[in-house]
C-alpha cells in the first residue's frame, strides 16, 4: 500500500460508529439510454479504528439485471474485473487460495433483488474504494416506466449523491420521482427536463441525512424511484437504428381492451394464515370489482384438496361477482399445498369452455396464481408440474404467478409462467400484500391485442430475438431487438409491420438514422452501446428462458453454450460465469461466485451475492431456534456463552435436558433414566392452561445391560382451547374434541385452529406457535430402520421467553423462574477435559462435571456441541423432588403436585 488515494480530499468531519468506520461519500450515477439503464454505485470508506476491521460494501442489485463490472481501490492500489467461464474461474480461485491469495464468493441469483455484498479487512488508517457497474432494460408497467434504485448505505455520508439522467429520442412526455425515501426528505430532490433529455438530483446533506437532529444513524434506506413515459406516434410503434443494431418499441395506445375468461387460483394452505390471507382476500375482493361486463371468471382455492367456486366459467355480472366476493371473504386457511392439481382443474375448466365454443374468439384467456409457497401434497417435483402444466394449456393461454412472501420458490413461479406466456412477480407479505397484488393485476387486466407477429425483412435484419407475443397489455410495452445490414435500411422502413389476431396491420414509424445517430453523438452521458446491450440483454434472457424449457438435455446444453458465449463476448455475469477480481500485479485475486453453504462466507475478504431474504435452509424454523455452536475447549469457570441469540430449553437423545439460565449465562443439562412406556411431565402450567408430555420408547436391545430410552410421542395440550396435538414418529395430529386432521412427516404443511399454528417441514420438523406467547420445535429424528439397536426418536426444544405463569412447573416448566445457582471450587476431574466443581442451588450443595451435550437443530445427524455443566443422578437436587415425581398417566395429564 504505497499509493494513496488522491481525490478524496480533507476526510475529516466524518460520523464514526462505534466501529470507527467512516463513510466518506456515496454515490449513485444512473443513466437511461433509451430503456437502456447503466448504474454505478460507489462508495468511499475509511478504517479510523486502531486495529484491522472487516469493511463491508453491500447493496441491492434489481433482479434481472447484469453486473458488468466492480472494482476496489485500497489505498490507491486497484482491483479490477473480468468475466471468466465458472470452471475456468474456479480453477485460478483454487490456485489463488493454495497460494494463501484472499479469496471470496459473488453470482447472480433469481430474486427481485439480489444482495451484492462485499467484506475486506482493512488495516487502520486506510482507505478503501468500492465501484459496482450493472444495467438492465426499464420496462414499462401502467403507462410508465419505473426505475428503481436500491439506496442503503447504512451510515452517514459526508457527501451523498444520487444523479440519474434520462435520454429518450423519442421525446419526454413526463417524468415523476415518488417521496419513497419518506416524508423526512420531501423537498430535496430537483427534477430538470427538456424535450428529450432530464435530470433528476438527491444530495441530502449530513443534517437531512440523520434520522433526528441529534441521531448518528441515518434516514437513508430504501428505494429511490423514478417514473417517466414517453411520447408516442399514433402507429404506436418505434424504431432505432444504431451501431449496427435496431430496437423496435411497440406500444399502441387508444385501442378498445377484449374480454378475458380469466381464473383466479389461490393458495389456501396453512402458511397463508393471517395478515397475509387477510390482504389477500382485501385484493381480491377489489379486484373482483374491476371486473369488466364482458368478462368471464371462476375462482378456485386450493390447500390439500382443490375446490371450485364454479365448476364453469360465468359472467362477470354483478350478482355473480358479489357472490364470488362472499365465496372469498368465508375461506379459511390450513393443510398443505397442492399446486399441480390446482392448475390443471384450472387449465380443464379454460380448456372445456374452448372446446364446448363458450369463448369469444376475440377474447384473452388466462389464470393467475396466488401462492406462498412450495407444493407439499400431490405431485412435488417442480419439473414434473411445469410439464404437466406445459402439456395441459398447450400455448393457448397465459399463466400469470403471484409470489407472496419470501419462502415461495420464486423462481419456479418464474419459469412455469415463462413457459406459459406469462409473468410472474414476488410481493411481500406485510401491509402492503393487497396494493401490490391489485398493481399486478392492472399490469394484465387489460389485454388490447392478442397472437402478434412482427416481420422484418430478412435482407435487412438477422440475429432477431423474440418476435411473436401472445398477448400485449394495455400501459406496456413490446420490445424487439436485431442487427441491421445498413445497404439496406430501405427495405427496413417500408415493409416492417405487426399483425395481431384481432388488429389490422400496423405500420411502424422508422426514427431517422441520421438524426439519431446526431443526436446520441451530440449527448456526452448518452451511452454509445445502448442498442448492442439492449440486444445482448433480450437475447441472454431469451435464452435462459428457452433453456428452463428445452425438451432434451442436447439441446440445453447448446443453449448453455451460446449463453456462456454471450457472456463473455458482452462482459455480463449470467448463471454460467464468473467474476474475477485482482490487482495490477495479478497476486491479489478474489473470485466471485456462490458458495457452496449460502448460510456462511469463504473467508476474510469474501464477496458474496445472496437473495435478499431469509435463509430457506431454516424454512419454518423460528428465530429463536438459530443455533450457534458454543466451540469445544477446556477453560476456567465462566458463564457459559447462550446457545444461542436467544437460547432454548431442550430435552433430546435418550433423553438429555439441557436448561438454560439467562440471567446467570449457564447451560445445565442432566439426563432422565426411566422405562419405556412411561410418560414424563416436561410442562405443566394450570396458569395459562398448557400441559406437555413425552412418552419414551426403548431400544431394540440393551447395550452394556443398559436399555437407553427415547421420546417416541410428544402430546401438548391447550386447555384453554380445547386443542390436542400428538407428535410421534409417524405422523402430526390436531384434535378439537371430534374433529381431527393429521399430517405425515413427508408433508410439508400447516395446520391453523383457533389461533394455534402448526408448522410441519418434512422428515425434519414440527413448529407450534400460539399467537406471540409460546412457541414449541419438535425434531424428528430418523435412523437406519434396520439397525439393530437404534430406533427413530424426538426431541423438544422449548424458549423461555414463553410467557408462561408462575404456577408453570415440570422438568422444564420448573425453570420459568430461574433459580439461584452458584458453581465455585473447580477442580480436576477424573478425565482432563472434564473438570468437577460444586453447584449450590435450591439449598443442596452438587458435584457437577463440566462436558458436552448435543443440540441438534441444525445437524440432526451429528448435531452441535453445546458445554454445560451437568448434574448427575437424573437431575437429583437441581430438579424438583425426584425425577419419578413427573410421571404422569396420560399424554395430555397436568401434573399433580403436592
Amino acid at each position: 500500500f504505497q499509493r494513496s488515494t488522491s481525490d478524496w480530499g480533507y476526510v475529516g468531519d466524518l460520523v464514526e460508529d462505534d466501529d470507527k468506520i467512516g463513510l466518506y461519500s456515496y454515490k449513485v450515477q444512473s443513466t437511461i439510454t433509451s430503456r437502456l439503464a447503466n448504474t454505478m454505485i460507489q462508495a468511499k470508506m475509511v478504517n479510523n479504528a486502531k486495529k484491522t476491521q472487516h469493511i463491508v460494501f453491500d447493496v441491492q442489485v434489481p433482479k434481472g439485471a447484469f453486473i458488468d463490472n466492480f472494482t476496489m481501490d485500497i489505498n490507491g492500489i486497484t482491483f479490477t474485473s473480468q468475466i471468466r467461464e465458472k470452471s475456468e474461474a474456479r480453477k485460478m480461485y483454487s490456485q489463488a487460495k493454495a497460494k494463501g491469495k484472499a479469496a471470496g464468493i459473488v453470482r447472480s441469483n433469481a430474486l427481485d433483488m439480489e444482495n451484492f455484498k462485499t467484506e475486506v479487512n482493512v488495516p487502520p488508517g486506510m482507505r478503501i474504494q468500492f465501484e459496482l457497474h450493472y444495467h438492465e432494460m426499464i420496462r414499462r408497467k401502467l403507462s410508465s416506466y419505473e426505475h428503481l434504485i436500491s439506496v442503503k448505505p447504512g451510515r452517514l455520508a459526508k457527501h451523498m449523491e444520487v444523479d440519474v439522467r434520462i435520454i429518450e429520442p423519442q421525446g419526454l412526455r413526463y417524468v415523476h420521482v415518488p417521496n419513497s425515501l419518506g416524508d423526512h426528505f420531501d423537498g430535496i430532490t430537483t427534477i430538470s427536463k427538456g424535450e428529450k433529455k432530464a435530470h433528476v438530483s438527491f444530495k441530502p446533506t449530513m443534517a437531512q441525512q440523520r434520522k433526528c437532529p441529534t441521531c448518528s444513524s441515518t434516514a437513508v434506506d430504501g428505494n429511490f424511484v423514478v417514473q417517466y413515459d414517453v411520447n408516442r406516434e399514433t402507429t404506436g410503434g418505434e424504431l432505432e437504428i444504431f451501431n449496427g443494431y435496431f430496437i423496435h418499441f411497440f406500444a399502441p395506445e387508444n385501442l378498445d381492451p377484449l374480454p378475458k375468461n380469466i381464473l383466479f387460483v389461490i393458495d389456501v394452505s396453512g402458511s397463508m394464515w393471517g395478515l397475509k390471507m387477510k390482504q389477500t382476500i382485501e385484493a381480491m375482493k377489489a379486484i373482483l370489482s374491476e371486473l369488466r361486463a364482458a368478462d368471464q371468471f371462476s375462482l378456485i382455492d386450493f390447500n390439500h384438496n382443490v375446490r371450485c367456486w364454479r365448476d364453469n366459467l360465468v359472467s362477470a355480472t354483478p350478482s355473480q361477482v358479489e357472490d364470488a366476493k362472499k365465496y372469498i371473504q368465508a375461506i379459511h386457511p390450513n393443510g398443505g399445498t397442492n399446486i399441480n392439481e390446482a392448475l390443471l382443474r384450472a387449465t380443464f375448466i379454460l380448456n372445456e369452455a374452448q372446446n364446448l365454443g363458450m369463448l369469444d374468439p376475440n377474447s384473452v384467456s388466462m389464470i393467475v396464481l396466488v401462492s406462498d409457497g412450495d407444493p407439499t401434497v400431490g405431485e412435488l417435483k417442480l419439473t414434473t408440474i411445469q410439464k404437466n402444466v406445459k402439456q395441459s394449456i398447450k400455448d393457448e393461454f397465459s399463466l400469470f404467478c403471484l409470489g407472496i412472501g419470501f419462502d415461495v420458490d420464486y423462481d419456479f413461479l418464474q419459469r412455469i409462467a415463462t413457459d406459459n406466456r406469462g409473468m410472474a412477480q414476488r410481493i411481500f407479505g406485510n401491509q402492503e400484500t393487497s396494493v401490490q397484488m391489485k398493481n399486478f393485476y392492472n399490469q394484465v387486466s387489460t389485454p388490447l391485442l392478442k397472437k402478434i407477429q412482427f416481420n422484418y425483412p430478412q435482407e435487412s435484419v438477422s440475429d432477431v430475438t423474440q418476435s411473436s407475443f401472445h398477448n400485449y397489455f394495455g400501459g406496456s410495452e413490446i420490445v424487439v431487438a436485431g442487427k441491421v445490414d445498413k445497404e439496406n435500411l430501405q427495405h427496413l422502413e417500408s415493409i416492417v409491420t405487426a399483425t395481431a389476431a384481432n388488429a389490422e396491420l400496423v405500420m411502424e414509424t422508422l426514427r431517422d438514422v441520421e438524426e439519431l445517430d446526431g443526436f446520441m453523438k451530440k449527448d456526452k452521458y448518452a451511452d454509445p452501446e445502448f442498442t448492442r446491450k439492449l440486444w445482448a440483454y433480450l437475447t441472454v434472457n431469451q435464452m435462459l428462458a428457452e433453456r428452463n424449457t428445452a425438451p432434451t438435455a442436447a439441446l440445453k446444453r447448446n443453449i448453455t453454450k451460446s449463453i456462456l458465449q454471450m457472456s463473455l463476448d458482452h462482459h455480463i455475469v449470467t448463471p454460467f460465469t464468473a467474476l474475477l477480481i485482482e490487482n495490477a500485479e495479478k497476486d491479489e485475486i478474489m473470485l466471485a461466485d456462490q458458495p457452496k453453504d449460502p448460510r456462511r462466507g469463504c473467508c476474510p475478504g469474501t464477496l458474496g451475492l445472496t437473495p435478499n431474504a431469509p435463509n430457506n435452509n431454516n424454512k419454518g424454523i423460528p428465530a429463536w431456534a438459530n443455533v450457534t455452536a458454543v466451540p469445544v475447549s477446556y477453560m476456567p469457570e465462566q458463564r457459559s456463552p447462550p446457545v444461542s441469540s436467544l437460547s432454548i430449553n431442550r430435552v433430546d437423545n435418550d433423553p438429555h435436558f439441557i436448561i438454560h439460565l439467562p440471567k446467570s449465562q449457564r447451560n445445565i443439562c442432566f439426563n432422565i433414566n426411566s422405562e419405556p412406556g412411561k410418560i414424563l411431565n416436561l410442562v405443566s402450567d394450570p396458569g395459562t392452561g398448557v400441559t406437555v408430555n413425552g412418552q419414551l420408547v426403548g431400544a431394540k436391545k440393551a447395550e452394556n445391560k443398559k436399555l437407553n430410552t427415547y421420546f417416541g410421542k410428544i402430546g401438548f395440550y391447550f386447555k384453554n382451547k380445547g386443542l390436542k396435538v400428538e407428535i410421534t414418529t409417524k405422523a402430526i395430529t390436531l384434535k378439537d374434541g371430534s374433529y381431527g386432521i393429521t399430517l405425515s412427516w413427508s408433508d410439508t404443511g400447516h395446520i391453523i385452529r383457533k389461533q394455534l399454528l402448526v408448522s410441519v417441514k418434512k422428515e425434519s420438523n414440527v413448529t407450534i406457535t400460539v399467537g406471540e406467547e409460546m412457541s414449541f420445535m419438535v425434531l424428528l429424528h430418523r435412523v437406519w430402520k434396520n439397525h439393530p439397536v437404534n430406533v427413530d426418536f424426538l426431541g423438544i426444544y422449548i424458549p423461555p421467553e414463553n410467557q408462561l405463569s408462575p404456577a408453570a412447573h415440570g422438568l422444564i416448566g420448573q425453570f420459568a423462574s430461574e433459580p439461584e445457582v452458584y458453581i465455585h471450587h473447580q477442580r480436576p476431574g477424573q478425565a482432563p477435559e472434564k473438570p468437577q466443581a460444586t453447584m449450590e442451588v435450591k439449598g443442596n450443595k452438587l458435584t457437577v462435571t463440566r462436558g458436552l451435550q448435543k443440540d441438534y437443530r441444525e445437524d440432526r445427524v451429528l448435531g452441535t456441541d453445546v458445554q454445560c455443566w451437568f448434574v448427575h443422578n437424573s437431575g437429583k437436587g437441581f430438579i424438583d423432588g425426584h425425577y419419578k415425581d413427573y410421571l404422569v398417566p396420560h399424554l395430555y395429564s397436568f401434573l399433580k403436585r403436592p
